[in-house]
């Protein structure tokens, strides 16, 4: 049963080499990549840990990881595993299946993004406890979208998006007058996808929010001592 009206989402993969951040392969190595991964998702997990305006929750992929995600999940997360084929249905099953449990406003957020400043969290949900607005969406930089809530189910909002492309978010936009629902945005963010990413977060990393990144950081500063980003990029 709910314990708030609000529950809050992170969708998480297992951080196993070759099957996350494959689009850094190179500069980084499979284990590396994982690595990134692993330290992306403990850091978002830990600044979220201290929201207490929501059930918190991480759905996972694949099913047979839930051991590690039950060692992973901070005090104060359930976590459950994803179902369906895409990106599109497995967010569409989250929304289902805590709507049914009784949650009002949901919120899912990914995992492969730096820490977000907690104003964002506080406005996405502000926003769907309004009468005015009833999908809130986060844009990120590469033509997605790092977050989505929303207060009633319309799985249409996942039907027919290009996924894995530059035109996630517009495409989403485009269909939102048809299904009756006002959109609210808030601050774009980054997601780490691509070497020009992970270069674009090492300069931001003085810059970050409550210098929440340390084990990113602390990760980035063995890469810099390696000079793997940056040989990189002189090489292409």
């Amino acid at each position: 049963m709910a314990k708030h009206a609000n529950a809050l989402v992170v969708m998480a993969k297992a951080p196993l080499p070759g099957a996350v951040k494959t689009r850094l392969v190179p500069p980084l190595s499979p284990e590396e990549a994982a690595d990134l991964y692993r330290a992306l998702l403990l850091d978002l997990l830990e600044s979220l840990g201290s929201f207490r305006g929501a059930d918190r929750f991480i759905a996972f992929t694949p099913a047979e990881a839930a051991p590690l995600f039950n060692d992973m999940a901070p005090l104060g997360f359930v976590s459950f595993p994803q179902r369906g084929e895409d990106l599109g249905k497995k967010m569409s099953h989250i929304f289902e299946e805590l709507f049914t449990k009784g949650y009002r406003n949901i919120v899912l957020v990914g995992s492969d993004l730096p820490v977000f400043p907690a104003r964002f969290l506080e406005d996405a949900f502000m926003a769907l406890e309004g009468s005015e607005r009833d999908l809130v969406l986060g844009p990120s930089r590469d033509g997605g979208y790092y977050l989505i809530g929303m207060n009633r189910y319309v799985p249409q909002v996942f039907q027919g998006i290009p996924w894995s492309s530059r035109s996630v978010l517009s495409a989403t936009v485009q269909k939102l007058p048809a299904l009756g629902l006002a959109p609210h945005f808030i601050p774009a963010w980054l997601d780490i996808d691509t070497p020009e990413d992970l270069r674009y977060l090492a300069s931001l990393a003085n810059n970050l929010p409550d210098r929440s990144q340390r084990i990113t950081l602390g990760f980035l500063n063995a890469l810099s001592a390696k000079k793997i980003i940056w040989s990189y990029r002189r090489e292409q």
